[in-house]
């Protein structure tokens, strides 16, 4: 399967809030691997899936200390933990400093990342720069990921970052936006891109979306499914694995250069292309798995349970995907206060509406 690294060159666009609602609503099997050596989060921000807590010293640093004599992929999945949903996810070193006696590791982890059998891997490696090491793990990636806000010295590290990438590494870029100006602002990080005159296989976007983001976390009551941050996270996640598609497969599912990423509607298409959904079909098209998944009742949704993986339905009830298609728990309690954000109590507990990103239209509406 796939190894796609997930990454930012500077500041803290949301590459592990990202990285975790796209493993939520991959259309694959699929592993959530922290390799910031700066640190991991997961641990700290989302509850095991017996719901106790994550052990933040099992993960990458247990594997570190056990595969000196040689790194397989079987060994990998004896230091990954569940979360809450049922995403797998093999959680990062605990502060920067372990990251000194393991640069002898990250090459080996690259390969057998890659390597892994049944199930993509999404690798959170943070902020690139600070650790030369990190790039044999990403020599051995199918594609790179960069994200990136639409400020101006946020894009001005990305285009600094795009001058040297290695030669020869598929990189896409993901432009974390404002819904207000979300079709502009990636169109303008496109243009900036394309100055460049790197080989860069995509531009795409993802919404900025604090309250989804705490929802995906369980921090407060409502429906994650209908967050800007899961419904743009959910395109995301099938045009990255249609970019990690065999050869052959890619031809159809990928629109041609300039072209609207699946699923982003209104901008300028090439004549005779068609803007792909989630699974590559034409829109409006019912979802087709794409081959070699595992069987799903939608591409995000756990079997058996019918929540996000990733979400938190045991932590506050109405969470889960479940809930929102009235088969999960109960919706959350009513609000009497003002929300976190100031936004006024919903009338009988109805989630506050989420506006739709300028100039983008969820598939199938």
């Amino acid at each position: 399967m796939a190894l796609i690294v997930l990454a930012a060159d500077k500041g803290a666009p949301g590459v592990t809030t990202a990285a975790t609602a796209l493993g939520a609503v991959w259309p694959r099997p699929v592993l959530l691997a922290e390799c910031d050596p700066a640190g991991g989060d997961v641990a700290y921000r989302l509850p095991a899936a017996d719901g106790g807590v994550l052990n933040p010293g099992r993960g990458l640093l247990t594997l570190g200390a056990t595969a000196r004599r040689g790194l397989t992929t079987a060994l990998i999945h004896e230091h990954t933990q569940k979360i809450v949903g049922g995403l797998d996810v093999l959680a990062g070193l605990t502060h920067g400093e372990q990251a000194a006696g393991l640069t002898w590791l990250w090459g080996p982890l690259g390969r057998a990342l890659a390597a892994l059998p049944g199930a993509d891997v999404l690798a959170d490696c943070g902020r690139l720069g600070g650790h030369p090491e990190l790039g044999e793990l990403i020599a051995e990636a199918g594609l790179v990921v960069l994200f990136t806000r639409g400020s101006l010295d946020h894009v001005a590290h990305l285009r600094e970052r795009l001058h040297v990438m290695p030669r020869g590494a598929r990189v896409g870029v993901v432009v974390i936006a404002d819904p207000r100006q979300y079709r502009g602002t990636i169109e303008d990080v496109r243009r900036i891109v394309a100055a460049t005159s790197k080989d860069v296989a995509f531009v795409a976007g993802l919404a900025h979306d604090p309250k989804g983001a705490e929802l995906l976390r369980g921090q407060w009551g409502g429906r994650l499914d209908r967050s800007l941050l899961i419904r743009t996270a959910r395109e995301l996640a099938g045009r990255l694995a249609a970019e990690t598609a065999p050869r052959e497969a890619r031809s159809t599912a990928v629109p041609a250069p300039g072209t609207a990423p699946p699923g982003i509607r209104g901008a300028a298409s090439a004549p005779g292309t068609v803007p792909a959904t989630i699974s590559g079909a034409a829109p409006n098209a019912p979802h087709r798995p794409i081959p070699g998944a595992a069987p799903r009742t939608s591409p995000d949704r756990d079997p058996g349970t019918g929540t996000l993986r990733g979400a938190v339905p045991g932590a506050l009830p109405g969470t889960g995907l479940g809930a929102a298609h009235g088969t999960g728990p109960a919706a959350a309690a009513p609000r009497t206060a003002p929300g976190p954000y100031g936004e006024a109590p919903a009338p009988n507990g109805a989630p506050t509406p989420y506006p739709a990103p300028a100039g983008w239209r969820e598939e199938g509406t």
